[in-house]
């Protein structure tokens, strides 16, 4: 039976992976230690690092908090613009194992890169530059979704539903996948901010094969000459994603 609340345990027309348990429980409960992690993290970059360690630093701060808050802003959102679409799976805390091993591995360089050759974060500019990214990336990528509503899925669609529009207003006016485009300079901007060289590459190379890919699947079957005119106009400003 569908229901009007965000937290109903089946959500309307969004498929579930299954694999975390989609309950009030759940949502509740992850949204709890989210913020948990998010807090003493933010708290940690506005005070610009701590003397408690030589591991707690504002830049591992702002990466945590960065983490923490985009996946709640993902229930978040979607809960709020898009409910019929709102489940447990849209924290994307279940996104797959490459994500995780991605971000595992920029931790790991990050802690290991600073004890033993700390000479090599003492780049202030690039952590700098690497906030702003984060900030405009996760700004795209919630404001993209909202102004979508229910045409965003977090899922790629292979059958058209009856209220699948092509959003082509707002910042899609400006960017042909904003919310893409958003993740992308948010996870590269993490990496900034860690400067981490060899995380960085690999952000980037991983994310334009993703996106490379993804942004060819579904909208020419839905939309077609529609759709074909708009990717004429508008890019997506992801490198090497035409």
């Amino acid at each position: 039976m569908a229901s009007t609340s965000a937290l109903h345990t089946k959500p309307v027309i969004e498929p579930l992976s299954g694999r975390i348990p989609n309950t009030p429980l759940s949502a509740s409960l992850i949204s709890f230690l989210l913020g948990t992690v998010f807090s003493p993290a933010l708290l940690l970059f506005l005070f610009g690092g701590s003397d408690f360690s030589w591991w707690s630093t504002w830049q591992l701060g702002l990466f945590v908090a960065a983490w923490a808050g985009f996946h709640w802003g993902e229930f978040a959102v979607t809960a709020g613009w898009n409910w019929k679409k709102c489940s447990v799976d849209s924290f994307l805390l279940d996104n797959g194992s490459t994500y995780h091993i991605a971000n595992g591995t920029a931790l790991t360089e990050y802690l290991i890169s600073l004890y033993f050759f700390p000479q090599w974060k003492m780049f202030p500019y690039v952590s700098e530059l690497g906030v702003i990214l984060v900030l405009i990336g996760q700004a795209l990528r919630s404001g993209a979704m909202i102004h979508a509503s229910t045409s965003f899925s977090h899922a790629v669609q292979f059958e058209k539903r009856s209220n699948h529009t092509l959003v082509t207003t707002g910042i899609y006016a400006w960017f042909r996948h904003p919310s893409y485009a958003g993740f992308y300079y948010w996870a590269v901007g993490t990496q900034l901010v860690l400067q981490n060289p060899i995380s960085f590459s690999l952000f980037v190379y991983l994310l334009w094969r993703f996106f490379y890919y993804r942004t060819r699947a579904g909208s020419i079957q839905f939309f077609g000459r529609d759709y074909e005119n708009y990717r004429r106009r508008v890019g997506t400003w992801i490198p090497f994603v035409p």
